[in-house]
């Protein structure tokens, strides 16, 4: 019975933990920035930039044949 009352306490000490961790990071604007993961995504720079160095790869490649 004992063991019950240490696993009891330490999953409500772990649930608090958590709690005051997610309060901390609330208040500090973890959060606040919903829209722009969403926006990110859309603007891909880096594979349009790699396309681009690959066409010209091409084009010396077919120059020379």
């Amino acid at each position: 019975m004992d063991i019950l009352y240490l696993m009891i306490m330490c999953s409500v000490s772990l649930g608090a933990v958590f709690l005051i961790i997610f309060i901390v990071n609330a208040k500090r604007g973890q959060f606040e920035d919903d829209e722009s993961p969403a926006v990110r995504i859309l603007f891909d720079d880096e594979a349009k930039n790699y396309n681009e160095q690959e066409i010209t790869l091409n084009k010396g490649i077919d120059k020379k044949i």
